[in-house]
């Protein structure tokens, strides 16, 4: 009797299980019994990850809803769900469907911080600074080292113009990436103590400030603003010769970031009675780089400042010859015509080299997500990436040989 109570009871036991399975695996919807586990099989959802990728965002809405509708409890097509409507600008609905998901019992706590980070990032697309920053806080609670919320926070804090607080969770950054991405983080905190300097110094505090342009220095031989900030403190305590070396160095490890300090340069080098020297920096630039067409235009001025007008129309033209779209070079050459009376046969020069021009207040674009900007940023308005803008030309630039051809 013993020995078939127990044949009883695992028989019992087993049917419990295999219940309990296929009940976890199917599900009655609409007087059909649906498959969970074949709910991610379907095509809907391999054709809803092909339009994810192909950033067709309505369509794998729809395909991916067809899965959900499927399987309610698929936490991950919940999530790609929500975040498609935060992409499509439905914030409302992404943050409905996200709030739910946190409902759920049993979320396992890396679960939990992922939906967290979904939320904040509907909060800070809808403009809930306040809410995003608490949900931000609350994934780092949950998971300390977890670097996209980290990431957010920063942004957060850097779009509130907050450097200070900026700066720690960029530190913070900086320990959770380790060695290989050292000297990004190092790059970015340089910018940022750039950031704190300038806002002491707009409270009065010019000590305090040029210590932080040297931090950043420090951090970043490469932080070209601190060097243009610190020598600009410099030159109003009247240490011009100081000023012009700290300007200088720019040229040295910012060749191509070099035009920033050349009104700054020319300055310091009257003062000191050494204008040869920013003459020389010039030459040196166009030496290093024969498509400057910058530096021949700093030289260009200078010359024309000089009297020597005629001189300073050479190098304009040998600038026009490498930018011909820059409309600060056609500027400057009108301005040396009217000087000279308009002749004839250089304006016939002028006309040759100016054919096919477009002109355009020297464009900048961000590398990363292509915002434009008629003046060089160091940081993006639109993605908040920090050193990421270039020159943009219309046409490439033609070097020595093809302009001598």
């Amino acid at each position: 009797m013993t020995i078939y109570s127990m044949l009883i009871g695992l028989i019992a036991l087993l049917l419990g299980l295999a219940i309990g399975k296929a009940w976890e695996r199917y599900k009655l919807r609409d007087g059909q019994w649906i498959d969970r586990r074949k709910a991610r099989e379907s095509p809907h959802f391999i054709v809803g990850l092909d339009l994810v990728v192909a950033h067709q965002i309505d369509l794998a809405i729809e395909e991916l809803s067809q899965v959900a509708w499927a399987d309610e409890d698929a936490l991950e097509i919940q999530l790609v769900l929500g975040n498609l409507y935060r992409e499509k600008g439905q914030v409302g609905r992404a943050i409905h469907i996200h709030q739910r998901l946190l409902q759920r019992p049993r979320l396992k706590t890396l679960e939990h911080a992922y939906i967290l980070l979904c939320l904040g990032l509907d909060f800070r697309r809808g403009g809930f600074v306040d809410r995003a920053h608490e949900a931000f806080k609350e994934v780092l609670r949950l998971d300390p080292k977890n670097r996209h919320a980290l990431v957010q926070l920063e942004k957060l804090h850097e779009e509130q113009h907050q450097w200070a607080e900026a700066y720690e969770v960029r530190r913070q950054l900086a320990d959770v990436d380790g060695e290989p991405s050292a000297p990004r983080d190092q790059a970015i905190l340089a910018f940022l103590e750039n950031e704190l300097g300038e806002e002491a110094l707009r409270q009065g505090d010019a000590g305090r400030a040029a210590e932080r342009f040297q931090a950043a220095i420090d951090r970043d031989q490469n932080a070209t603003p601190a060097y243009l900030n610190l020598g600009d403190i410099q030159a109003r305590a009247g240490d011009w010769a100081g000023a012009l070396q700290t300007w200088e160095r720019i040229v040295d490890i910012a060749p191509d970031r070099a035009y920033l300090a050349f009104d700054r340069l020319q300055e310091a080098s009257q003062r000191l009675g050494a204008t040869q020297r920013f003459v020389e920096t010039c030459r040196r630039l166009v030496a290093g780089n024969s498509q400057d067409w910058r530096a021949r235009l700093a030289l260009a001025r200078h010359r024309a400042a000089s009297a020597d007008v005629a001189g300073g129309l050479e190098l304009l033209f040998e600038a026009l010859s490498h930018n011909p779209h820059a409309l600060v070079i056609h500027q400057e050459i009108w301005k040396a015509f009217s000087a000279l009376g308009r002749p004839p046969q250089l304006l016939e020069r002028y006309l040759a080299l100016t054919r096919d021009a477009v002109f355009y207040l020297d464009p900048h674009i961000c590398v990363r997500c292509r915002y434009r900007s008629t003046e060089l940023l160091w940081q993006c308005p639109q993605c908040h990436e920090w050193n990421t803008f270039i020159e943009e030309r219309i046409a490439p630039a033609k070097d020595d040989e093809q302009l001598s051809a």
